[in-house]
């Protein structure tokens, strides 16, 4: 999959999703120079988010926690000014909205998928790593605050195999 097509995907589904579901105007930034993976000190929320099919990889939303809890409130319709399990619920299922969003523009170009439950995490200096291809991000910015969206996809291998053709058998007795 295209690395440049993956992120101009996630960057639709996620406007979409924050202009329909939250009633929240998104622009796309240009990534800092810095490692994008390095450890950072300050509090984050991260929602985790698994594709299978015939690429296999994850989806990643992290912000900073007055971010998440806005991002809450415009969801839920209620106020909330600190991370609690409503806040994290909400951005679990924004991941799973603007990651399921992806999964179907995916499907047009790879065949079906599925999707996972969502995992998020919240906390300060962790670091989130996924083995294979290189993660593609998408920054954004919500208001005065950032939002990170990152994909990892690789090829099924298992997928990339022929199949086997198998006939029936019958037995009679």
């Amino acid at each position: 999959m295209d690395k440049t097509t993956l992120a101009d995907f996630v960057f639709t589904a996620a406007e979409e999703t924050f202009a329909t579901m939250l009633g929240l105007q998104v622009t796309r930034c240009e990534l800092p120079a810095e490692d994008p993976e390095a450890i950072t000190a300050s509090e984050r929320v991260v929602a985790l988010i698994g594709l299978a099919g015939p690429y296999n990889g994850t989806g990643m939303i992290s912000c900073c926690p007055e971010l998440a809890c806005k991002l809450s409130s415009q969801m839920l319709m209620s106020e909330y000014v600190a991370v609690n399990s409503e806040v994290l619920d909400a951005m679990s299922e924004i991941s799973n909205i603007v990651f399921g969003n992806v999964k179907t523009m995916l499907e047009e170009r790879v065949g079906l998928m599925g999707l996972s439950i969502p995992t998020v995490v919240f906390g300060r200096n962790f670091y989130t790593r996924s083995v294979g291809e290189q993660w593609i991000t998408v920054l954004l910015k919500v208001d005065e605050h950032e939002i990170d969206l990152r994909m990892c996809l690789s090829q099924n291998q298992s997928s990339t195999k022929q199949s086997v053709v198998r006939q029936p058998v019958t037995v009679s007795v």
